[in-house]
């Protein structure tokens, strides 16, 4: 009976499973986790999970009877110690698995601040996990100071939270914008008048020189000069691909562990999908952070170790919630040339993304129609005027 172990209970591991016992697969199946529950959703934890809006077992993405009832192998607070693609093992610990085919879902970990400037403190937060939110949750008291440090979309999203939730919240971006890395003026312009409308104190380029406290953080020195009493502090400046164990076990990296088009990796029978994967698209490489590609580049690894041979062909799409507003991006804006600014009515707005006059992608604030519409022109490589994107009269539907 062949056997298929798959390292990393997340979004992209239980996807990856379900989507063997669905296909039709009758071998054996562990699913291995580091944590002490099955696998559940990330993005409600740091919003209604943390309000109190969402109960624990409404993040299970299955009832974990689920994985009983398809003969599903479950191993939580399990820690793999090493993997020998020669030998076809996984060692946890003392105790030796052997597999068929291996699937490495290992996600991705924090970025955290260096302890040699106040990294490790006690109060230093970061927002990935439960058992971070858990940690997290009882900080958030009204009046309560919580000093943000990045301004990327997991900082801006601790900071809506917080400052719903009465806190007394400054952000901190070391780069000249919110969110440069990751998108256009427009966008950043238009979350910073947001969180400043709600009373976010939004500072940019200024960076953290360092957190002080005895045993826990009191008080942050900007690189300003400035310094700020705090009771806790987030950190959002980013997640990193978990490579750990592909780098021991002397798999190819590659901006996270490589693969090709398949799913399949340097080593014989051994696949990976998530966030710690990379992977071609459209003539390059990159790696996706996002729920939408975890879910559906691990069905593609399951359907191919069912012999399926399936090229996994990326349609990149990502959401943010803060405040009242949705947030929906289709597409990846990496070189763009231009921006065309479609207007909207109140909180509605979307930005259109140009490569010379080939669209790469749009970012969708309250206007899903918007995001709908760009995502199926930029699947199809369709190219609208730009002059009928910024008409507002135009008819979006006659772009497609």
């Amino acid at each position: 009976m062949r056997h298929v172990i798959v390292i990393g209970a997340g979004q992209a591991g239980a996807s990856c499973v379900a989507k063997l016992r669905a296909g039709g697969f009758d071998g054996s199946i562990t699913l291995i986790g580091a944590e002490a529950v099955p696998p559940y959703q990330r993005p409600p934890l740091s919003k209604a999970y943390l309000m109190g809006e969402m109960a624990l077992e409404r993040l299970f993405l299955r009832p974990l009877s689920f994985y009983d009832e398809q003969g599903i192998t479950l191993r939580l607070e399990t820690q793999v110690t090493g993997i020998d693609p020669a030998a076809q093992s996984v060692s946890l610990g003392d105790e030796t698995l052997y597999y068929d085919d291996l699937v490495l879902t290992t996600g991705s970990v924090p970025r955290r601040l260096p302890a040699a400037i106040g990294g490790t403190l006690e109060g230093v937060c970061v927002v990935r996990d439960l058992v971070d939110v858990d940690a997290m949750a009882p900080r958030f008291v009204k009046g309560a100071r919580v000093l943000i440090v990045g301004g990327g979309y997991i900082g801006l999203e601790a900071a809506s939270v917080a400052a719903k939730l009465g806190l007394k919240v400054t952000l901190v971006e070391m780069a000249e914008r919110i969110l440069q890395r990751v998108a256009a003026p427009q966008t950043s312009d238009y979350f910073r008048a947001l969180h400043r409308e709600h009373g976010v104190d939004i500072r940019e380029g200024v960076g953290l020189e360092r957190l002080s406290g005895e045993g826990h953080v009191h008080a942050a020195r900007l690189s300003d000069g400035s310094e700020l009493p705090v009771d806790f502090v987030i950190v959002g400046v980013g997640i990193a691909p978990a490579t750990a164990l592909a780098e021991t076990a002397g798999l190819a990296l590659d901006n996270g562990i490589a693969t090709d088009s398949k799913g399949r990796t340097s080593a014989p029978h051994v696949w990976a999908a998530g966030d710690c994967a990379s992977f071609p698209y459209r003539g390059g490489r990159i790696r996706l952070e996002s729920v939408p590609n975890a879910i559906e580049q691990a069905e593609i690894v399951a359907e191919n170790i069912m012999g399926a041979e399936k090229d996994y062909e990326a349609k990149p799409w990502f959401w943010s919630d803060q405040y009242d507003v949705k947030l929906q991006i289709a597409g990846l804006n990496s070189g763009y040339t231009s921006v065309v600014e479609r207007p909207g009515i109140g909180r509605t707005a979307s930005f259109w993304y140009y490569l010379g006059e080939e669209l790469l992608a749009v970012d969708a604030m309250n206007d899903p129609r918007a995001y709908m519409i760009g995502k199926r022109l930029i699947e199809a490589r369709r190219s609208p005027d730009p002059a009928m994107v910024r008409d507002p009269d135009a008819d979006l539907k006659a772009l497609l």
